[in-house]
């Protein structure tokens, strides 16, 4: 299967549907190793202003939604337009935990992170809500997402009744290369041994997105392994680091190096390719499998507009929004209806796999094994040894 252009992050199963990464309960209790960093969300609402103060403040990832062009009104501001709430809308969710050293002083501390909403992969946004940082949606005001969320997507182990979050968009992490600068690659161990890609690659940040690849190198199964099979994973990956393969390790930022031939080929997220713009950009499904993902909508701790956020959750869940969104974006789209309403957004996205995947494309899928909380700071810490 080859697929051409396509962006973005959550393990889910993919054998017979998505269904949402299980993660065990003492990972997530304990997920950030320091009990006063718990909080009860009940305890920690802010007065909502959403009423008199059409505002909400949302972070995301780079590259995620559509943007007006011309005539092209894109959803942001129809949104606008249509609800009287201004969005000040910021890409500046690069990595996952990143994203949470900006955030986690005052979240954990019990104070305000000046946003109403972030979107996070289903592995932080499990930890976030298990710790109490995020709070309850009042699923009254989000009737779309109760209604219209696909049945994979619909009860994560971390999430039965999705009370908490709404899934943005699903996707595929394989890899990217820039075809005027560099030959066909067909396997992620081509991208880690190839010479001719020697200091000219780039791997992801997230530990187990690329984890994965390096356990499916090895023959093993992301999805479960063992401690021996995960640290003949890390010894590969070292090798890589060492004989120079390797050029960075990189968030959503990748994509620049990888147009401008700074980087030749990469572990790339799907969408990103497709949306910048670039027909040299190819992305291809590694002949080891396909890692999946989804980002999760987050109401966090002391969110002053949560009632706006609500309605933001509510508006991209009806399936003509969420067909735009996905026709520009090429992710997994979450909502039940878009498929259909695609055929008059842009029939030819209709069959497009990286939207609306076939069985045979998630039964080439894998998620990443849930880790207790011991093994979890072990993994990451094995990770950020090479990858520092």
């Amino acid at each position: 299967m080859r697929m051409a252009g396509v962006d973005r992050r959550t393990m889910l199963k993919g054998v017979g549907g998505l269904a949402a990464l299980g993660v065990s309960g003492v990972a997530l209790k304990y997920g950030f190793n320091t009990d006063d960093q718990e909080q009860d969300p009940t305890q920690r609402v802010a007065k909502d202003v959403s009423a008199t103060d059409k505002r909400l403040i949302f972070s995301n990832w780079p590259e995620y939604i559509d943007e007006d062009d011309g005539d092209y009104v894109s959803t942001l501001t129809q949104f606008e337009r249509d609800t009287g709430i201004e969005v000040r809308y910021t890409a500046d969710v690069n990595d996952n935990n990143e994203f949470f050293a900006k955030v986690k002083n005052q979240l954990g501390s019990g104070t305000s992170s000046k946003r109403d909403l972030f979107a996070l992969t289903d592995w932080m946004a499990a930890r976030m809500i298990q710790v109490g940082w995020i709070q309850k949606l009042d699923t009254t005001k989000t009737p779309n997402l109760q209604a219209n969320i696909i049945d994979s997507l619909k009860s994560p182990e971390w999430d039965p009744k999705r009370e908490y979050s709404a899934p943005w968009q699903s996707g595929l992490t394989g890899i990217a290369y820039n075809k005027a600068k560099v030959g066909e690659i067909k396997s992620f161990k081509e991208l880690l041994t190839r010479k001719d890609l020697k200091g000219r690659i780039s791997l992801l940040t997230e530990m187990r997105d690329t984890m994965g690849f390096l356990l499916m190198i090895n023959g093993g199964d992301p999805e479960n392994f063992t401690d021996d099979e995960w640290q003949d994973a890390v010894d590969l990956l070292k090798k890589a680091r060492s004989d120079g393969q390797v050029r960075s390790f990189t968030g959503n930022e990748y994509v620049q190096d990888l147009a401008s031939g700074n980087v030749l080929a990469c572990e790339a997220w799907s969408g990103d390719i497709a949306n910048a713009g670039d027909d040299n950009l190819v992305w291809i499904p590694p002949e080891e499998g396909i890692m999946i993902w989804a980002d999760n909508m987050l109401v966090p701790n002391l969110a002053t507009h949560q009632d706006n956020a609500e309605t933001w959750i509510n508006y991209y869940y009806e399936p003509e929004v969420a067909a735009k969104l996905a026709a520009y974006n090429s992710y997994i789209c979450p909502v039940k209806g878009a498929q259909e309403a695609m055929q008059d957004v842009d029939p030819e996205q209709v069959e497009n796999e990286l939207i609306f995947p076939t069985e045979k494309t998630l039964s080439q899928t894998h998620r990443f094994m849930a880790l207790d909380e011991a093994t979890m700071r072990t993994y990451e810490g094995d990770f950020a040894d090479v990858t520092a």
